[in-house]
């Protein structure tokens, strides 16, 4: 170790010389650590830093706050400011009320589970039929459906996801394939009430008795007669035969038909109001034109249905007039789920030609 007494001539450090490399360090083994007494007039400071104070909700309120002012004043200079405008706008900026906010209970860990498979992408859903084997060609069928969309369109749906509407929420789902067996359970009055408040919300219920259609809306098969009672407690509109201007026709391939494994021509929708006759407008102002059921017997799930690698499940028909039925039933398929995910929009275009007409005038 190097001698000699530290100071400015010989600050603390690794020297290296002739002889070597020593080290001048700056305690020895005989020295004594001790606090340090700093003189009275030097504030001694530690690592403690002032506690933040978050701005963001102050400085977020101030620019609503702002936002509103500006929308009022735009309005009193228009002359349209009028009362129930100027409260909105002030309930909207007014912070809310300490504990004004119930209290909801946590959600079951099994339906919140649920509810994030459902709303993650676009899902189709299948009511369980009762009968095991059904219910899988449904599953099938949905995912075959669901290749079909991705390939061909913007849509791509996760993967399907079986419902029971006696304990799930059916409102994330567009669209519901419901495959009627003679032995269909019938739901409970509490399902009926989800069931309907579906159908009121803009939801899309296809029944599918797979009979078919040779009963038609009658009572001839068992899965007729199962599918009358279980649609009586619904709130289903009138109905009628899908007729040839129907928006179902041309929402995304035009078609004349509507096959699935069976050829069965007769499939059901809501009915056209006497008082709107218009061409393309085959609804009640309601769910944004959206029939709320598709009923029909033709077996989609069977015609939809393919293996991981894309193969085809079932047969349809024979060769390539089966074939050709298969295709028709996925472009069917296709337009469903068009029709229920753009509602009004199809329709809306019988207005195009009036509405370029007034712009070019």
């Amino acid at each position: 170790m190097a001698a000699g007494d530290l100071g400015p001539d010989l600050p603390p450090g690794l020297y290296a010389g002739e002889a070597g490399r020593f080290a001048l360090n700056v305690t020895r083994a005989d020295t004594t650590l001790a606090p340090a007494r700093w003189p009275a007039r030097i504030a001694v400071e530690g690592l403690e830093r002032p506690a933040e104070r978050p701005l963001a909700g102050l400085l977020l309120a101030l620019a609503l706050a702002l936002m509103a002012i500006d929308a009022l004043a735009s309005l009193a200079v228009g002359g349209r400011l009028r009362a129930r405008a100027a409260l909105l706008l002030m309930a909207l900026v007014l912070p809310p009320v300490p504990g004004a906010q119930a209290q909801e209970p946590p959600m079951d860990p099994q339906a919140e589970a649920f509810a994030q498979a459902a709303t993650g992408s676009v899902v189709l859903g299948y009511i369980l039929s009762g009968d095991a084997q059904v219910d899988e060609v449904a599953r099938q069928g949905l995912e075959g459906l669901g290749r079909a969309l991705w390939q061909r369109t913007s849509v791509e749906p996760a993967a399907p996801m079986e419902v029971d509407p006696e304990t799930d929420e059916l409102s994330f789902f567009p669209l519901l394939y419901w495959p009627i067996t003679g032995t269909t359970p019938i739901p409970s009055e509490a399902a009926y009430d989800r069931l309907n408040a579906y159908l009121r919300g803009g939801g899309m219920i296809v029944f599918d008795t797979r009979d078919a259609g040779i009963a038609g809306l009658g009572a001839a098969t068992p899965e007729g007669r199962r599918l009358q009672a279980i649609a009586r407690p619904l709130d289903v509109p009138p109905l009628s035969p899908v007729p040839e201007d129907h928006v179902l026709t041309r929402t995304f391939y035009l078609l004349q038909d509507f096959p699935g494994r069976h050829q069965g021509r007769d499939v059901w929708v809501e009915a056209a109001p006497e008082e709107e006759p218009t061409p393309g407008m085959p609804f009640r102002n309601l769910n944004d034109n959206v029939t709320p059921v598709v009923i029909g017997g033709n077996d989609w799930a069977a015609a939809w249905a393919m293996n991981p690698v894309g193969m085809p499940l079932y047969p349809v028909g024979r060769g390539m007039a089966g074939e050709r039925q298969r295709e028709m039933a996925y472009r069917f398929g296709v337009n469903l789920v068009m029709h229920v995910l753009t509602g009004n929009y199809k329709s809306d275009q019988v207005h195009v030609p009036a509405l370029l007409e007034r712009l070019g005038q």
